[in-house]
């Protein structure tokens, strides 16, 4: 089969297209002929080199969508439509740059649908990770506001859609002024220009801070976020857009104001049920729920995406067509 083998770091071209052999059917594992996936932010990090359990060579790619070929014992016949997302995918074992994958029965989640098979692909690792960031890391049942910083990454379009869904006020961040029509059009009921001091434009203009902080920057901007949360507030770190993963000189006391939670969130398909990620997908495919998703390449053209995700300028969610017949 057709896949994209990545050898040691680097750059994009480091993606290589080659033959492989076909992966053997196992009990417990399905095989799955895959039509297309999402490309992911871990994924960059692994190709870069900062994945360091990540052992080369490697098929990349942590979640996909496509048709059982064999199920390995597992409740699902032969051409039934699933994604496959995480658990080691494209880490531990190899992923979705391929023309088939081999993955555990328990990251495979059977879906309805009658969403594009490029709609689709652009949607499950994006959905589980907003909705555990919500739901798992920041518990926004208990919450009326929430500030999205990095509003403009795709996990920010989809926590914007999702919170607004449940009913919360959400405000969004960019570095950009021209950004800000294009998140008010999207739903953001406020906009804010990150400078890198947050909480002094918020503590001047709004008369409460938020209640809920999703962190999606990371380190670079964590300690100034935690100022952006009323008492009781949680800030929960998904994110690390800006490339930073330890905070230099880390004081507890200081830094985390009195009364403010701390969390992160990196949790896997198990924090999804079947039926939510269903039910989403529901409500996407009705248009009650909008999803912002970004260009789609042919699978010949996997190197140019990565070249555009090198670049930041996909606007949302990269999506590749798995290989032709």
């Amino acid at each position: 089969m057709k896949a994209w083998v990545i050898r040691t770091e680097g750059g994009p071209e480091n993606l290589k297209l080659e033959d492989i052999s076909k992966p053997d059917t196992r009990q417990g594992w399905s095989l799955i002929r895959i039509h297309a996936f999402g490309l992911n932010r871990s994924e960059w990090f692994t190709r870069i080199g900062e994945s360091p359990s990540v052992k080369f060579p490697r098929v990349l790619g942590i979640e996909c969508v496509g048709e059982i070929v064999d199920a390995g014992g597992g409740p699902w016949s032969k051409g039934t439509k699933v994604t496959a997302l995480m658990g080691g995918m494209g880490r531990q074992f190899d992923g979705s740059y391929s023309e088939y994958t081999l993955v555990p029965n328990n990251i495979v989640f059977p879906v309805q649908t009658s969403l594009t098979w490029e709609k689709l692909a652009a949607l499950p690792e994006m959905l589980q990770t907003t909705h555990g960031s919500l739901h798992v890391g920041l518990e926004i049942d208990r919450a009326e506001s929430l500030l999205v910083r990095g509003g403009t990454s795709s996990i920010g379009m989809a926590a914007l859609a999702l919170a607004k869904y449940a009913g919360l006020k959400v405000g969004m961040t960019s570095r950009s002024q021209e950004k800000i029509k294009d998140l008010l059009a999207a739903g953001a009921d406020e906009v804010w220009v990150d400078d890198g001091n947050l909480s002094e434009q918020i503590d001047k203009k709004r008369e409460t801070k938020y209640q809920r902080v999703l962190e999606l920057i990371g380190a670079t901007t964590l300690l100034d976020s935690l100022k952006c949360v009323s008492r009781g507030g949680i800030v929960c770190m998904t994110g690390i857009l800006g490339r930073k993963w330890i905070l230099d000189d880390f004081h507890p006391i200081g830094d985390i104001p009195t009364g403010v939670k701390l969390t992160s969130y990196s949790g896997e398909a198990a924090d999804i049920t079947q039926q939510k990620l269903q039910d989403y997908l529901d409500l996407v495919e009705k248009g009650k729920l909008s999803i912002k998703t970004g260009p789609v390449f042919n699978f010949e053209n996997l190197v140019d995406a990565h070249r555009l995700m090198d670049e930041n300028r996909a606007s949302g969610k990269i999506v590749i067509r798995g290989v032709q017949d």
